[in-house]
């Protein structure tokens, strides 16, 4: 019956004349199961042809909306020693609330009296101030009298100079007027010793004319010495004048010399000051900084240092803090051959891990667990995991997301792209060929405008 031996039965013996051979030869082996694969076949070639929704897949986390409503540490700008709790783990805190105190750990700072001792010393200073100024005003009073003295001395002492010029100039006159008689005098006595010598005159006379040429000579001389001593006189009082201006220029060079020091110092002592207030209030501030407060509202997660008497430095972590307002967000990655395939508004769909759905990526309509999120930020620089971080937020227009999700849940999202046979998306998904590449409709409707 397995037709392995040469001798051939069935061509010796016609085997239809037996009823069992009838029975076993024409009977129709799997039918049904025939009919089945071929029932499936269609259906599968029908499907084929069926819509497929193209997809973007990842991986992410529940995170908040807004950076400042995420969970924070809570750390201490200067270094200390805890002193004293105020909260436990779990408590609400409102913003303002303090969290715990410390105490300095520097030697600079063991002064109780510190903000008191250098307000004392700004006062000092501010004090030293106003003395500075105080002399700087006597010293500008001083260069000011210094100034009119000088001026009034000048003034005196050229007009002595011009008294001077004036005496120098009538003795100048008085020296050519004796000029003048001495040659008269002169020509008298030789007119006089002729007349004498031809015997019309007398020795007496021609006495009496050289008598008065000597007295004529000799007020020549006086009158030249008198000249001389108006010049020296000019000449001495122009030395004065020299000396008051070289005088006075010294004084005064003095006063605004010692001004100028004043100044110096004054300016010094404000720096000073400036700097003793700079001091007070870094004092003052640091003081307010002995106790750690809530920067807004919200619950202690963890303290990150425990015990009393431990010591820190400054920066480091203290306190987790959770706000207590926030708005959930889903923060996913997508690898960066798809990312040129979404943008701002997207709708996607999220499944939040502990939340049972039926999901069927291609087929959103028939998805079920799934919220509707649309995508709110597009990070533009690759992460440190080789794909690019997307914000999503809540959908408003779909179902709203469970109240019992967690920061820090994990979620997966699927962004929704372009329609495609199932064929379509075997044959990309086969050839590792990306999605179809499509632009939202408002960027269609731009770029078709821009053409215009």
């Amino acid at each position: 019956m397995l037709n392995i031996s040469h001798n051939q039965l069935n061509k010796k013996v016609d085997l239809d004349k037996f009823k069992s051979s009838k029975n076993i030869f024409n009977k129709n082996y799997y039918k049904r199961f025939n009919q089945f694969l071929l029932a499936i076949a269609i259906i599968g070639i029908i499907v084929l042809f069926l819509p497929w929704t193209q997809n973007i897949t990842g991986q992410g986390l529940v995170t908040t909306l807004k950076p400042n409503q995420r969970p924070q540490t809570i750390q201490s700008q200067i270094p200390g020693r805890i002193e004293e709790w105020f909260v436990q783990e779990g408590d609400y805190v409102k913003k303002g609330d303090t969290i715990l105190r410390i105490s300095e750990i520097k030697s600079d700072y063991f002064d109780d009296k510190l903000v008191e001792r250098t307000n004392d010393q700004i006062t000092a200073k501010s004090s030293s101030v106003d003395a500075y100024k105080g002399k700087v005003d006597a010293l500008n009073r001083q260069i000011s009298a210094l100034i009119n003295e000088q001026q009034l001395k000048i003034k005196q002492t050229k007009n002595k100079l011009l008294q001077s010029h004036l005496k120098a100039k009538s003795d100048s006159i008085d020296l050519e007027a004796v000029k003048t008689n001495i040659t008269i005098a002169e020509r008298q006595f030789t007119r006089i010793k002729t007349l004498q010598d031809e015997g019309l005159k007398a020795v007496k006379d021609v006495e009496e004319k050289r008598l008065k040429l000597r007295e004529t000579q000799a007020k020549l001389i006086s009158q030249e010495n008198k000249y001389l001593t108006s010049q020296n006189n000019i000449i001495n009082v122009e030395i004065e004048l020299s000396r008051i201006r070289a005088t006075y220029a010294d004084k005064i060079s003095k006063a605004q010399s010692d001004m100028y020091t004043a100044q110096s110092i004054g300016f010094d002592a404000e720096a000073q000051v400036t700097k003793l207030e700079n001091t007070y209030s870094n004092y003052k501030k640091r003081n307010s900084l002995l106790y750690v407060t809530a920067p807004q509202n919200g619950y202690i997660n963890k303290a990150l240092r425990g015990g009393i008497g431990g010591t820190f430095k400054e920066g480091e972590k203290l306190v987790g803090i959770m706000p207590a307002q926030y708005d959930l967000a889903v923060e996913t990655f997508v690898k960066p051959i798809d990312l040129p395939l979404l943008h701002i508004g997207e709708k996607v769909r999220v499944q939040f891990d502990g939340w049972p759905a039926i999901v069927f990526s291609g087929w959103p309509s028939v998805s079920y667990g799934t919220y509707g999120a649309k995508v709110v930020a597009i990070e533009n620089f690759i992460s440190a995991n080789g794909k690019y971080r997307v914000l999503l937020a809540p959908d408003a227009t779909d179902h709203a997301w469970p109240e019992a999700i967690r920061i820090g849940s994990g979620a997966k999202t699927i962004a929704l792209l372009e329609d495609v046979p199932i064929w379509f998306e075997l044959w990309r998904q086969i050839n590792s060929f990306p999605p179809n590449y499509y632009q939202p409709e408002d960027k269609k409707i731009a770029s078709k405008k821009d053409k215009k």
